[in-house]
C-alpha cells in the first residue's frame, strides 16, 4: 500500500499561546512519526505563522499552505488532501502536529491493521484519536464534508472505521495548554 503522510499543523494555538507547529521539537516528531511509520512521503500543512514555520518542516517534506486555516481543522485538511489529489497514493495518514507522544509505532500499527480502501483511527483505551488512515476512495467524501474545527469527525461517524488500538503505545492526548 501507498501511503501519503499528512501533516496539519495550521493553527494558532490560541489556547496554548501560539501556533504549536512553533513548540520546540513538535514539528520535526510529527514528520518523523509519519516517515518512520511507513509514509512514503509527508506533506505539512501550515497556515499561522507559516512563514515562521516553515523554517522548521523537516528537508524533504513538502508544504501546503491553507490561505482559510482559520476556519478550523476542515480548511486544513481539505487543502491537505487537494494538494494529493494527482498522486498514485492509494490512502494518506492524517495526524496532528499537537500530539507530540504519538510516534512511528503507532503509525506503523495503524498502517498494519487497516487496508488500502478503509477507513481507520487510533484509538486509546477505547477512545478515538489520531492518526486516521483515509482510503482513496474517500477523499473526495471527506473534503466536502470538511468544515470548521470538525475535519472528517462527520464523515466518520456515518462510515465504517476500523478502530486500531494504541494505547499501549501512546496516551493520543492533543496538547492545548502550556505547562505552567
Amino acid at each position: 500500500m501507498t501511503v501519503a503522510g499528512l501533516l496539519l499543523a495550521a493553527g494558532a494555538g490560541t489556547r496554548y499561546g501560539k501556533p504549536k507547529a512553533l513548540v520546540d521539537g513538535w514539528l520535526a516528531g510529527a514528520v518523523a512519526a509519519l516517515r518512520d511509520g511507513g509514509c512514503s512521503s509527508v506533506t505539512v500543512v501550515l497556515g499561522a505563522a507559516a512563514d515562521e514555520t516553515r523554517r522548521l518542516v523537516p528537508s524533504g517534506a513538502s508544504i501546503v499552505v491553507a490561505p482559510d486555516w482559520d476556519e478550523g481543522m476542515g480548511a486544513s485538511l481539505r487543502a491537505g488532501l487537494s494538494s494529493l489529489g494527482d498522486a498514485s497514493f492509494e490512502a494518506v495518514v492524517v495526524h496532528l502536529v499537537d500530539l507530540p507522544d504519538v510516534g512511528p509505532f503507532v503509525v506503523r500499527r495503524l498502517l498494519g491493521g487497516a487496508s488500502a480502501g478503509a477507513l481507520a483511527r487510533a484509538t486509546y483505551g477505547g477512545r478515538p484519536g489520531h492518526p486516521v488512515l483515509i482510503g482513496r476512495d474517500h477523499w473526495a467524501g471527506v473534503i466536502a464534508g470538511a468544515v470548521g474545527d470538525q475535519g472528517a469527525r462527520d464523515y466518520l461517524r456515518r462510515h465504517q472505521v476500523d478502530e486500531i488500538e494504541c494505547g499501549d503505545l501512546a496516551e493520543g492526548d492533543d496538547v492545548d495548554v502550556q505547562d505552567r
